[in-house]
């Protein structure tokens, strides 16, 4: 397949939009990071347990990691925490993983509001970390090479 772009308009503004395009992707990165660092600095820290791994085909309602074309099922951990001054607290965790990130039986550590204990989270990388990093990432490297074009191809006074 061979892609031309005529014109020297045309392909300002292809690179113009792919800054555009990994910028917006970066900062949505930053925000989600933003997200991840507002949570910890709020949140009250207890044992957990994870009870059972809930195996799902359906990954939209979490992150995932592994391969997009893996449409296998992925494990999500269910943890079972007591907050504390509270009632024992079951959750689903939001980002599955396969192979299981983790084992039923397994000693997690649970991190939560105390305002809102049904809001919690598994202390962990990819539960804080995976999504900024991937969105970071990608806005990065696509607004690097939209600026490494502009930069190469600029106009010489």
């Amino acid at each position: 397949m061979r892609f031309q772009v005529r014109g020297l308009g045309a392909r300002r503004w292809i690179t113009f939009g792919t800054i555009v395009f990994g910028t917006l992707f970066l900062v949505i990165g930053l925000i989600l990071a933003g997200v991840s660092v507002s949570f910890l600095t709020g949140a009250d820290r207890a044992r957990g347990t994870v009870v059972s791994l809930e195996w799902r085909t359906d990954h939209s309602t979490g992150t995932s990691r592994g391969s997009r074309t893996n449409n296998g099922p992925m494990a999500y951990p269910v943890v079972e925490f007591t907050p504390a001054h509270g009632t024992r607290r079951t959750f689903r965790d939001s980002t599955g993983s396969k192979p299981p990130a983790y084992e039923a039986g397994e000693r997690v550590e649970v991190l939560y509001h105390a305002d809102s204990p049904e809001d919690a989270r598994i202390n962990g990388f990819a539960s804080l970390w995976l999504m900024p990093l991937v969105f970071g990432g990608i806005g990065l490297v696509i607004a690097g090479i939209g600026t490494g074009v502009a930069w190469a191809t600029r106009r010489r006074p």
